[in-house]
């Protein structure tokens, strides 16, 4: 009798990072449709209800959204406490960047320290093959020398294009991730819930500060920063000086990226006192509400902070020019590649399309790296460029590299 080999497939485990919301819930479900193994892992990161705003949602009913929809795909779900590293990675990160009068962009690292390294870990503990998350972005593997490149590109719903968030993974987060619903438009995915009557079918997009939710910020950093009088100092705009045309008279190139790229610096008599805040580090340039100070033809926005003094800077209406800058500065420290590949070396410029804030349209730009770090000229002066936020540089759909501004 002929002897026979029988060989049986073994189906890939993926582990879905199930939050809840409608994003994860159909991502799991797509991921049964193409034939892998999926469980499915809930992270409790922040227990501490009270410094969220009322009607926002609490872990304990996204966990139970998350246990129905887990029950209604039949896929097992995994509930796990790592609120204490969020803490110490994400949370203490924030009161830091506050104190030093910088804003942090707590998503961007709640995904590089949490959901691609907590969650990794927990997830290849379970025997995961891959990792998944209901992240608008999609990923592509190319070659390049025999060396296989993982590319990190943009959602194709361009309102929910979610790759700046991840502007910060590397090359080893990225390579057994999987973004099930990075192909879909938002209402798509909201129809796929509909139609399997998911628990998270209508659940709101969730908003704020990641895995804590909408907070009052002041009363949220009030926990670890305490509250100090400063005066609130109007700056004309008559006092503000155009960089680009002080640029212009620079000869050595050096010195005009620098200037270009510096960020604006006020001394109290450049204006006069129209209020008094209770600590220049709960708030952030550009924004208007929260100064209680009225009587102006148009309203006071924030164009900039000095920890320091105590000072908080404010010019009035939108179009300020205190609240533009034509570039912004990286320091070599804070450079960051999701294609080491592709990384600029000192003496090199390009042309990239950069965004200083999610769901910013793309600006044209071009990125000079020097000895120091790279300086980012835009072709167009932008609104609110703030230290502590990431400046992440694209080509066409393409995230390459991002970068904290200084």
């Amino acid at each position: 009798m002929q002897n026979c080999t029988f060989l049986s497939f073994v189906k890939q485990k993926v582990i879905i990072g199930l939050s809840g919301g409608v994003d994860s819930s159909v991502a799991a479900y797509l991921l049964q449709q193409q034939g892998y193994e999926v469980e499915a892992l809930f992270m409790i990161n922040w227990k501490d209800s009270s410094v969220t705003l009322s009607g926002d949602c609490s872990w304990e009913e996204d966990l139970i959204i998350a246990k129905l929809v887990a029950k209604k795909l039949g896929i097992k779900l995994h509930v796990v406490d790592s609120s204490k590293d969020y803490m110490e990675k994400v949370v203490s990160y924030m009161f830091r960047e506050y104190q030093d009068g910088r804003t942090p962009n707590p998503d961007v690292l709640c995904n590089r320290e949490i959901k691609f390294d907590i969650f990794i870990e927990k997830a290849r503990e379970i025997g995961a093959d891959f990792f998944a998350t209901g992240h608008y972005c999609r990923k592509e593997e190319i070659e390049i020398k025999g060396k296989k490149i993982y590319r990190l590109l943009a959602g194709t719903d361009p309102n929910k294009d979610q790759s700046y968030f991840l502007c910060q993974l590397s090359q080893d987060q990225i390579r057994d991730a999987l973004f099930p619903i990075g192909h879909l438009m938002k209402p798509e995915v909201r129809e796929i819930a509909k139609k399997l009557k998911l628990a998270s079918a209508h659940k709101k997009d969730s908003q704020g500060i990641c895995f804590v939710g909408k907070v009052d910020l002041p009363t949220f950093l009030q926990q670890k920063l305490a509250p100090k009088k400063g005066s609130i100092i109007e700056i004309p705009e008559d006092r503000i000086i155009d960089i680009r045309k002080k640029a212009k008279l620079e000869k050595d190139e050096n010195e005009k990226l620098k200037i270009l790229s510096s960020e604006r610096v006020y001394q109290p008599e450049d204006g006069k006192v129209v209020g008094e805040h209770m600590g220049a580090c709960y708030f952030t340039i550009g924004q208007r509400k929260g100064l209680d100070v009225g009587g102006t033809p148009e309203p006071l926005f924030i164009i900039s902070t000095d920890i320091k003094k105590n000072i908080v800077y404010v010019g009035q209406g939108k179009n300020h020019p205190g609240l533009y800058r034509p570039g912004l500065f990286i320091k070599n420290a804070d450079i960051h590649w999701l294609r080491p590949d592709a990384e600029l070396l000192p003496g090199q410029t390009d042309h990239y399309l950069v965004r200083i804030r999610y769901r910013q349209e793309l600006q044209e730009a071009v990125i000079s790296r020097k000895e120091e770090g790279l300086y980012i000229v835009f072709a167009k002066l932008q609104r609110g460029i703030t230290p502590g936020q990431f400046a992440a540089w694209y080509k066409e759909d393409e995230l390459l590299g991002s970068g904290e501004i200084s």
